[in-house]
């Protein structure tokens, strides 16, 4: 058994001890795991013991792997989404979790090729103000969803969220579900959505209780990541 994999069964079984505690099904949350900065060896690897879904949040490095690996992984973005990123991103990647505003999605939506299948987008959610915080402020979520999902091209999945560094555990929590209410109004508004993603190494447990469907995993699966190249 691999070191791969030996962390994978470890991770899944976090996975599904929480969704029992939560009372849910295990099947219904997927793990996309973060492989910046990790080599295509490891993602090879990470293919080899059942993992599908691969996240990348730097558009350079992301694009050389992704010409390497040429078949099987479903790629997504999930680093800042800047205007002039959109092009690589529209043509290499099969999800972008990160869409904050308009402008990043009208590009993504123009850029993406018509020989590709429907770009999978999440909306990453700013739920409380904060200086210097990613995301769509909770206050203009709703319209974002409108725009997007009228765009050719894109299918708007869902919501993605990147906590704060040092929460409490209180304080995370209560994001958390503030998200989980964010997409459940989205969902009674009547967008189709089905992909929360938040959770990640160190929170997964909470994220699960609180609703999540997709984690983003990656020191529970390759260690320590290597400093990224400057």
């Amino acid at each position: 058994m691999t070191a791969i994999t030996e962390k994978l069964a470890a991770l899944r079984a976090r996975v599904t001890q929480a969704s029992l505690r939560a009372g849910r099904d295990p099947a219904g949350i997927s793990i996309v795991a973060v492989s910046k900065t990790h080599p295509p060896a490891a993602i090879r690897a990470a293919q080899a013991a059942g993992l599908a879904d691969f996240g990348e949040n730097y558009v350079q490095e992301a694009v050389a792997k992704i010409t390497q690996l040429p078949t099987g992984p479903r790629w997504h973005f999930i680093g800042t989404m800047q205007a002039n990123k959109t092009r690589d991103v529209a043509a290499h990647f099969d999800w972008v979790q990160t869409v904050a505003g308009g402008q990043v999605a009208q590009r993504l939506s123009r850029q993406r090729p018509f020989h590709a299948a429907e770009l999978q987008v999440c909306l990453q959610v700013q739920p409380e103000p904060a200086a210097g915080r990613g995301g769509v402020p909770a206050a203009g979520l709703e319209a974002l969803a409108a725009e997007v999902a009228g765009l050719p091209r894109l299918k708007l999945r869902g919501l993605m969220f990147m906590p704060q560094a040092g929460l409490d555990a209180a304080a995370l929590r209560a994001e958390f579900r503030r998200v989980r209410a964010l997409f459940e109004s989205l969902r009674t508004a009547g967008h189709e959505l089905d992909t929360l993603s938040m959770g990640m190494s160190d929170d997964l447990e909470m994220a699960i209780a609180e609703g999540s469907t997709m984690l983003r995993v990656g020191t529970a699966l390759f260690g320590a990541r290597p400093a990224a190249a400057p």
